[in-house]
C-alpha cells in the first residue's frame, strides 16, 4: 500500500475502546490500545493513504451470548452485519485517516 500511496488499513476496535464496563477490564485495555496505534499509525501514513480504527457495532456472536446471554440474539448475525459494513468499509478513503469510526 505504501508503494502504491494508497489505501486504507482498518483495525477492529469496540464500543469498549471508547468507554469501559466492569467485567470486561482486560478487553477493554486491549481495544483502547488499538484505538491508540491506530490513531498513532494514522500520523504517519504518507498522502493518499489512511488508517481508521473501527467498532463494528454490537454484533451475535459467541462472545456477546456470553456477556449478554439470550439477549445477543436481538443483535445482527455476522453475516446480517457484513452486508451492511461492506459498503460502509468500500467508502472509506484518505478523508477517514485517524477517525474512530462506527459502522452504522
Amino acid at each position: 500500500m505504501v508503494q502504491a500511496g494508497q489505501g486504507v488499513i482498518v483495525n477492529f476496535s469496540s464500543g469498549w475502546g471508547r468507554s469501559t464496563s466492569a467485567q470486561v477490564a482486560p478487553y477493554c485495555a486491549t481495544k483502547w490500545a488499538i484505538e491508540g496505534m491506530t490513531r498513532a499509525l494514522a500520523q504517519e501514513l504518507p498522502d493518499g493513504m489512511a488508517a481508521v480504527p473501527l467498532n463494528p457495532g454490537i454484533i451475535d456472536t459467541d462472545m456477546l451470548r456470553i456477556s449478554f446471554g439470550a439477549a445477543a440474539g436481538s443483535y445482527p448475525a455476522p453475516q446480517k452485519w457484513a452486508k451492511q459494513a461492506v459498503p460502509f468499509l468500500l467508502r472509506l478513503g484518505p478523508k477517514d485517516n485517524g477517525k474512530p469510526l462506527t459502522v452504522a
